[in-house]
């Protein structure tokens, strides 16, 4: 692989077709205006040997490697216009050949920048306890067994354990679990996750390169290192069509002894509907999906995506909303749900946690009227306490409520049993010294998940399949909800990549949808990687092939219509444009057609395709 900078190629693949025309024109400027013929003989003969020789060596070095594609055509041609002194027809083919070449190229988008987005994402800083004090010190200078502080809002640095503290982490950029986690004492932490309310002491148990976040970064940079390159459309039909081209050449010599003809033969086979007819009609399918809010990140995805037999999604934020809510209030018998929510949001409306907001929002969208809240406190990490209309309440985890009540045990055991069997993360409700009720919280699914995956199965899908970070019984929860065939969970981001990886190595064509960080090194190992971008992304998006930039999974679907309407005309380009040249070759190999009139018959063809794959960027009729 070629170790020059993506700018510059793309600066000469614009050169050559450009420098084709000047030299075109030149050559008819001082032919035909100036009568300066053996100049414009001499411009014209360094022009194909100049533009060319790219070419030229493209197409040798393919050959000596085993891979004859659509471009042998076009190089012969080139070669045998410069040898029988043709250099008009060499110029016309050396510009249809590197104006193709360039429309491919800039329709392959801009390459991934996944690693250096990871890695500006990745914790930077640590402080660390030395002899009595904090010190500031680089992520990648902490030992294993250092103690460290991470305070409220920062990121963990490294692995490890929690020494002291109560607090909520958030790790769903790395498990795609998207409720807060509780962390106490003895809880493990990854680098990379969010520490929430409280400050916590913690141990490392790693260092920052053999941490989470390390192997996802690495795992990303081997994922987009093994992913094969696609063959192009042009060269699979090139495997037939360049060998009737040479027979039909053996055969116009066989017949005439005319070299002309044989020149006549390769200008017009020249395969610029199949090199001109797949990059055009990507292009244009690729900005068809841009006014989806959809971008397609290169052809290749296009062209695929139509394609996949095997669509795997992430849980949390593509087949769920991502946010959690209040799924259900279980009340003890004396107690009415709706008033037992108003007194939870009373105390909840005094804390900034994230899981007080969800309360809160939960009584509004019911239309309770919320009391005030007096003598708030909030025990950092694990819930408030307050008193609401004369009643002493508290909201929160097992352990407050248990140290505030420690007679309530079984009381709070009977209400846990009628909550739902796949519900992880619940708040306790103490009214007055009594277990009043439990909050069940969940993520909700996404409308409209399970007509996507119906969709997905009329266009040739054959399996679904869930992987989540999530804990399994909530994952299999979701799949089983919006109709999935296959489930897996608690999966980190390589159990993930290991699940694609086998897939793809069964020869499935695999499409995966996902929206975390955490999914990043899955997407980047599918044949078409899919993210969700509609708030944010970061890294996510440098990962995927196609980022949706709304939130909405139904432009999954939307984008593999458009790939298999776009590679119709393609293929429906390609078909014609080979059979009016296969016709013209005939007629070039009587005599009928000589080599400008060949090359100019295929610059017509070529004008018919592109106008055809045109189409591509139109809306299908209804």
């Amino acid at each position: 692989m070629s170790a020059r900078p993506r700018g510059s190629r793309l600066r000469l693949d614009l050169l050559l077709p450009i420098a084709s025309i000047v030299f075109i024109a030149a050559g008819l400027v001082l032919q035909l205006r100036m009568g300066a013929r053996q100049l414009a003989y001499r411009v014209m003969l360094v022009g194909p040997a100049l533009v060319g020789a790219p070419v030229l060596w493209r197409t040798a070095r393919g050959a000596l490697r085993g891979h004859f594609a659509a471009d042998v055509v076009a190089t012969l041609a080139i070669v045998t216009a410069f040898v029988l002194h043709q250099p008009l027809v060499g110029l016309v083919v050396v510009l249809m050949q590197t104006g193709g070449e360039a429309i491919e190229r800039y329709a392959e988008g801009r390459a991934s920048q996944a690693l250096r987005e990871l890695q500006a994402m990745a914790p930077k800083s640590a402080q660390r306890f030395t002899g009595g004090r904090i010190e500031d010190i680089r992520a990648e200078d902490v030992l294993v067994d250092d103690e460290l502080l991470v305070r409220p809002g920062e990121l963990v640095p490294c692995d490890g354990v929690v020494v002291d503290g109560h607090s909520h982490i958030d790790a769903s950029r790395l498990t795609g679990e998207a409720l807060p986690v509780s962390a106490t004492a003895g809880t493990r932490l990854m680098s990379g996750s969010v520490n929430g309310e409280g400050a916590l002491t913690m141990r490392a148990t790693a260092r920052a390169e053999e941490s989470q976040y390390a192997r996802i970064v690495a795992l990303v940079r081997s994922a987009q290192e093994s992913k094969a390159p696609l063959q192009r459309v042009a060269d699979r039909y090139a495997v037939w069509f360049t060998p009737a081209t040479l027979v039909v050449c053996a055969v116009a010599w066989l017949v005439g002894r005319d070299a002309e003809r044989v020149l006549a033969v390769l200008a017009i086979a020249t395969p610029c509907p199949l090199i001109l007819a797949t990059p055009i009609a990507l292009l244009g399918g690729i900005n068809r999906a841009a006014r989806r809010t959809v971008i397609v990140r290169h052809g290749t995805a296009l062209e695929r995506i139509g394609d996949a037999t095997v669509a795997v999604f992430d849980k949390t934020g593509t087949i769920t909303i991502g946010m959690p809510r209040v799924s259900s209030v279980v009340a003890a018998p004396e107690w009415d749900e709706r008033a037992l929510l108003a007194l939870a949001a009373a105390v909840e409306g005094r804390s900034s946690h994230l899981l007080a907001r969800v309360v809160v929002t939960a009584a509004e969208e019911r239309g309770l009227t919320v009391p005030a809240a007096r003598q708030v406190r909030e025990a950092a990490g694990r819930g408030v306490v307050g008193c609401v209309d004369g009643h002493s309440v508290i909201v929160g985890s097992r352990s407050l409520v248990l140290e505030e009540h420690p007679g309530l045990a079984f009381d709070f055991d009977a209400l846990e049993e009628r909550c739902p069997p796949a519900s992880t993360l619940r708040a306790l409700i103490a009214v007055d010294g009594d277990a009043a009720g439990v909050l069940v919280y969940a993520d909700e699914l996404r409308p409209g998940a399970h007509d996507v995956l119906d969709a997905m199965r009329r266009l040739g899908v054959r399996r679904t399949i869930l992987l989540s970070g999530d804990r399994a019984a909530n994952a299999t929860a979701v799949a089983h909800a919006v109709g999935i065939d296959d489930v897996a969970g608690d999966l980190l981001p390589e159990g993930k990549v290991d699940a694609v990886h086998t897939l793809v190595a069964r020869g499935e064509n695999v499409l995966m949808v996902g929206d975390g960080t955490n999914d990043a090194p899955a997407l980047s190992a599918a044949t078409v990687g899919v993210a969700l971008a509609a708030h944010g992304g970061g890294v996510t998006t440098e990962a995927a092939d196609v980022v949706i930039m709304a939130d909405d999974l139904g432009r999954v679907v939307e984008t593999m219509r458009i790939s298999r309407r776009t590679m119709h005309i393609a293929r429906q380009c390609i078909r014609a444009g080979v059979g009016l040249s296969v016709l013209g070759m005939l007629a070039a190999a009587a005599g009928y057609i000589t080599p400008i009139l060949g090359a100019g018959l295929q610059e017509a063809i070529d004008l018919a395709v592109i106008l055809n794959a045109l189409r591509a960027a139109r809306a299908a009729r209804a």
